[in-house]
């Protein structure tokens, strides 16, 4: 259960009390429709998930098991269908259709299903973006509110805290989508080198642990607002026992996670566009150490992110290819970075580096000390493979819960880092300048480095030609 998130909002009235014992009797063996292998739930069919998720007077399900299941179900089922399922069984199982209801029995489910939905919109706010969620939501608290005041103001609470988490999000998510499109015109416009009045990164800042403080305050920015479910629904395809409609059919909720995807592909590009720039070669190597610096501290800081984007602007070719810049360069500190980033053997220096610095995230006494941004396209990638190399269903057409087990451990623990506050103070000025200052294509790196140490062999001559 650990790197679970944890709610804040739960106080003594709302403790969940855990599985019921009779779970743990057996070593293996069948409860329910559940499948336990040494006293873990390894599969179940997809009702008795939904049932196993379900409070009652005496049971709350683990902390562990929501997170999973709420997770991985929308492969199977959309979320509103979920809570609906969840609302009708509830409705049945403590009979809050009676004209008289057991007002006594229903104080004690009553903390319990408001436990469950308050921990279902904080860890997943998108999914009440939908009417017909808010529509359940209020439905069943008005049912158990005549037995119970403090329902009501239970429920405004809740609300309350999920507008309030929306509309941060959708907030941010503008701003981001303002910022996208403000950049995309001005690529056009720089095929040759642009004019001299082009600010350069050293003007703005000339100190690299200042940008790379400034690196990790876009990055945990732009990662608060990627929800844990974009993680399964970038994979969603058709259930096979769903017949014809996929479950997600209007849109891929994953616009987060793609813009986010698109920010690391922007500082490789404007790490490259500094460098290659400036005319002299003097100014270039000292761009290159410059950065060098830079990506140094945001390994220092954990922001392991923008130092693979460092890396890799450092990289394309365009700049690498600039020998004569490169042999004015102290290249020693970046060999040492470059092989902490070296893919070889899956990433196995990074895998270590970051285990070491999820593990310093774990005692951290300060927030500082906390901070752990993975390389995100490769935390993609793994869960990617994590999904395409075992089966959502078994054979038995019972749901794999062992695999969304190990889903929800990594999107667990990657929803613990994105909560972390960022420590370093803003400079809107720099922030700014990363998010709007214009970059080069890929064609226009290739002209600016030709233009600042000209064509080697025929390839790049001819290269050079057809830009022109």
């Amino acid at each position: 259960q650990e790197g679970m998130p944890q709610t804040l909002s739960s106080t003594s009235m709302f403790a969940p009390c855990g599985f019921s014992p009779h779970l743990h009797t057996s070593k293996e063996g069948e409860q329910g429709g559940l499948i336990f292998q040494d006293g873990n739930l390894t599969s179940a069919s997809l009702d008795a998930l939904i049932q196993h998720l379900i409070p009652t007077t005496d049971y709350y399900p683990e902390k562990a098991y929501i997170f999973t299941f709420l997770l991985s179900s929308r492969l199977f089922i959309e979320p509103h269908e979920l809570l609906s399922r969840v609302c009708h069984k509830c409705i049945e199982q403590q009979r809050l259709d009676d004209p008289v209801l057991d007002k006594a029995r229903i104080r004690k489910f009553g903390p319990k299903i408001l436990q469950l939905l308050t921990e279902w919109t904080e860890t997943f706010p998108y999914d009440f973006q939908e009417e017909r969620m808010i529509g359940h939501l209020k439905d069943m608290i008005h049912r158990i509110a005549p037995c119970d005041e403090a329902y009501w103001k239970k429920m405004n609470q809740l609300l309350q805290a999920l507008n309030q988490k929306l509309a941060t999000l959708s907030h941010g998510q503008e701003g981001i989508v303002k910022i996208s499109t403000a950049v995309s015109d001005k690529l056009v416009a720089f095929k040759t080198k642009p004019p001299s009045i082009q600010r350069e990164i050293l003007s703005v800042c000339s100190d690299p642990y200042t940008l790379a403080q400034q690196l990790t305050h876009v990055e945990l920015e732009r990662l608060s607002h990627i929800g844990p479910e974009e993680f399964v629904q970038a994979f969603v395809h058709k259930d096979p026992l769903d017949g014809t409609k996929t479950c997600f059919s209007e849109q891929k909720k994953t616009s987060n996670l793609e813009a986010y995807v698109k920010w690391f592909n922007r500082l490789c590009y404007l790490v490259a566009t500094e460098i290659c720039m400036p005319a002299k070669k003097k100014q270039r190597a000292q761009v290159i150490e410059f950065f060098i610096d830079v990506a140094r501290e945001c390994f220092n800081i954990g922001n392991f992110n923008s130092l693979m984007a460092i890396i890799s602007g450092m990289n394309m070719s365009p700049v690498s290819r600039l020998k004569k810049t490169w042999s004015k360069v102290k290249t020693a500190k970046f060999f040492i970075l470059e092989h902490q980033m070296d893919p070889t053997g899956n990433f196995y220096n990074y895998r270590t580096a970051l285990r070491g610095a999820a593990h310093r995230s774990l005692t951290a006494h300060s927030n500082r000390e906390k901070i752990v941004i993975p390389f995100f396209s490769l935390l993609i990638k793994d869960i990617y493979f994590l999904n395409e190399g075992c089966a959502n269903r078994l054979p038995n057409g019972h749901v794999n819960f062992e695999k969304f087990l190990e889903l929800a451990k990594q999107v667990g623990e990657f929803i613990t880092w994105k909560q972390v506050e960022c420590p370093f103070e803003q400079d809107p000025n720099i922030i700014h300048y990363l998010h709007t200052a214009p970059i080069f294509t890929e064609d226009g790196l290739y002209l600016a480095s030709y233009e600042s140490e000209s064509p080697e062999n025929q390839t790049e001559k001819d290269r050079w030609k057809s830009l022109r």
